[in-house]
């Protein structure tokens, strides 16, 4: 069998060679077969890059490397120059090279005895493990190229600071966790994992994986697409909260479909409740189900809303990745089977909260039964009343007439077509497949936050203004009507 030459690793391919190997194998030899970038994980990057570029400001007098990553090699050679001019107290983008491995710091920061201090920038507000490893190997790098490290660490979002409205203070705003014992520590662990990985990605074959939870942690592989494309419908890691010990003895018993689960083997109830539905192809209904669904008073409100926290806080009084709500659906049953429908949307870049409760109050009146999906418009509220006391009792009256859609259904129905997931998103199109979410614009809660601030970004053309108001005020309403069709869908089954 012939091997082939190591292609570099850089740090986000060391990264993705610990997730998955198979997954690093497709970086480097066949990059075509991942999926398009969404626009929920393209903001991700975005919201990196964003937070990266403040980060600087902390470092005046700093240079940036204006080489991209494609221009390694001479990026490596303005940051020798850089480091041997004494003037320079920072330096961004700083690049490496050695032992075929290239990675690019985002910040180095000059000490005055020679050394230097390595500063990853993330968008996060806490330390995770994958950013010890993050750092990890830039450290070694470093380290091998001659480089004195004095301090290594990670340099992230506060989240308990709060914005005033007038000037963000950055150095309140982001903290710096310092890793250097950690990494240090982790440096017998990552020459090791740069050799397994080299040997891997120099042999003849991509290794042998198959997919399962590690695709998703740290983060969702681009190429899941690709490695589930033949799993069957009902596949094992559907079986909702499956802990990661009864995977590995279901593919040592090569086990990949639910109906092949042996009788024997260990599962929840809810997980035998799909085992049971699946199998038999038979909805689980639990006769409490009519009883909760129809323990409600009249006018019935569904309601929805949707939020945006960004990373850098835009209001007075918010913090990092708050969650401000800035949409809500709200449709009205009334006993005698009419629906009304009513809807807010704030249009302009301001903070919407005020607005938001005083017309969502006039809505859902002093009565009547609030369905919501999941309890997040909970939370919501409790944040609401906390910040706007003028209107705390009326909110917190509110909670009191709530019903959560979401528990009922987990609780006593199961269709095999959730495959194993309880959202809005495969319930309804399980119940009612015409109204999926197929035909929306926009279809998930993240990309309805990233299209609102697009929406009321100043350089967004007003016919694109227009036309993202449409598809927000579709995307919210639908998930009410959604609930509304869902509970009158699921009462037909104790129709005689």
């Amino acid at each position: 069998m012939s091997s082939r030459t190591s292609p570099a690793l850089s740090k986000s391919r060391f990264l993705a060679g610990l997730q998955c190997p198979l997954r690093l194998w497709y970086q480097c030899y066949e990059p075509h077969l991942a999926c398009e970038v969404s626009a929920a994980k393209q903001a991700l990057f975005d919201t990196g890059h964003e937070v990266g570029r403040l980060a600087t400001r902390l470092y005046p007098d700093g240079i940036l490397i204006r080489e991209d990553h494609f221009q390694h090699e001479a990026a490596v050679c303005s940051t020798g120059k850089l480091m041997n001019d004494p003037h320079v107290p920072a330096i961004f983008e700083a690049a490496f090279f050695n032992d075929n491995v290239r990675i690019r710091a985002d910040i180095i920061e000059r000490v005055d005895d020679g050394s230097w201090n390595l500063v990853e920038v993330k968008s996060s507000t806490s330390v995770k493990h994958v950013y010890l490893t993050d750092v990890a190997v830039q450290y070694r790098v470093l380290q091998d190229c001659g480089v004195t490290v004095n301090r290594a660490g990670i340099l992230h979002i506060n989240n308990h600071y709060v914005y005033d409205g007038h000037e963000l203070n950055l150095e309140s705003l982001f903290s710096f966790s310092d890793l250097t014992d950690q990494v240090t520590a982790m440096q017998a662990e990552i020459a090791g994992a740069l050799k397994n990985l080299s040997e891997m990605l120099s042999a003849a074959r991509a290794p042998s994986i198959k997919a399962s939870r590690h695709c998703m942690r740290p983060y969702l592989c681009e190429f899941w697409d690709h490695c589930t494309r033949h799993t069957p419908e009902f596949w094992v890691l559907n079986l909702n909260g499956i802990t990661q010990e009864r995977l590995g003895e279901l593919v040592a018993m090569d086990v990949q479909d639910i109906r092949d689960l042996p009788d024997s083997f260990p599962l929840t109830p809810l997980q035998n409740r799909i085992r049971t539905t699946v199998v038999h192809q038979r909805e689980y209904i639990s006769d409490k189900l009519q009883a909760e669904l129809t323990d409600i008073i009249y006018p019935i409100h569904f309601l929805d809303f949707e939020t945006a926290g960004s990373a850098i806080p835009r209001y007075a009084d918010t913090r990092p990745y708050q969650s401000v709500p800035f949409q809500w659906s709200n449709h009205i049953l009334d006993e005698d089977g009419t629906l009304q429908h009513h809807e807010y949307l704030c249009n302009q870049d301001k903070d919407p909260r005020q607005e938001f409760v005083a017309s969502l109050l006039d809505s859902l009146g002093d009565g009547g039964t609030i369905f919501i999906y999941t309890t997040y418009e909970k939370g919501i509220i409790r944040q609401l009343a906390e910040y706007l006391p003028q209107y705390h009792d009326q909110l917190n009256e509110t909670l009191e007439r709530f019903k959560d859609l979401c528990d009922i259904i987990r609780r006593h129905y199961y269709h095999a077509k959730f495959y194993g997931s309880f959202s809005l998103k495969f319930v309804l199109p399980a119940l009612l497949p015409d109204l999926s979410y197929d035909n929306l614009i926009i279809q998930e809660g993240n990309h309805a936050s990233l299209e609102y601030l697009r929406m009321i970004d100043p350089a967004t053309a007003p016919a694109e203004k227009k036309e993202i108001r449409k598809n927000l005020l579709n995307y919210c309403g639908h998930d009410t009507l959604a609930m509304v069709k869902i509970r009158e869908e699921l009462l037909k089954r104790f129709r005689i």
